[in-house]
């Protein structure tokens, strides 16, 4: 199970949509370790100054690393973490995670290019 869902939200998407604000908590509390990589590297944009922050930690544990696939494998979650910090996300193999500032487009095109993702590649990642 991709997020753990109170029965008070269900019901709500039962009977309309579910706004970001309650889908963008959701994933907060159901995705902790992505969470807190996510929003570790929108502080690191906001405090530096540059086009786009990464991650390049691998995740401590499976769990942890199943959060992340979970976050950003999924386009509704992406899209409203994306809405509600204003940033773009983009992501390589099991743990790179980054956050582009909203003009920051030559940065991002670079990131997902095959040559990028070729370059991020590293022999203790290929079972990731």
């Amino acid at each position: 199970m991709s997020l753990t869902v109170s029965p008070e939200l269900i019901e709500r998407a039962r009977r309309d949509d579910v706004d970001d604000a309650a889908f963008v908590d959701c994933v907060r509390t159901s995705l902790p370790y992505a969470w807190q990589v996510v929003s570790g590297l929108i502080d690191e944009l906001r405090t530096d100054g540059a086009d786009f922050a990464a991650n390049e930690v691998p995740p401590p544990d499976e769990t942890a690393r199943g959060q992340l696939l979970r976050m950003l494998a999924s386009d509704a979650m992406r899209g409203a973490l994306e809405r509600h910090f204003g940033v773009r996300l983009a992501f390589q193999n099991c743990h790179r995670v980054a956050v582009f500032r909203p003009g920051a487009h030559e940065a991002y095109r670079e990131f997902v290019t095959p040559r990028a993702q070729i370059l991020n590649q590293r022999p203790e990642l290929v079972d990731c």
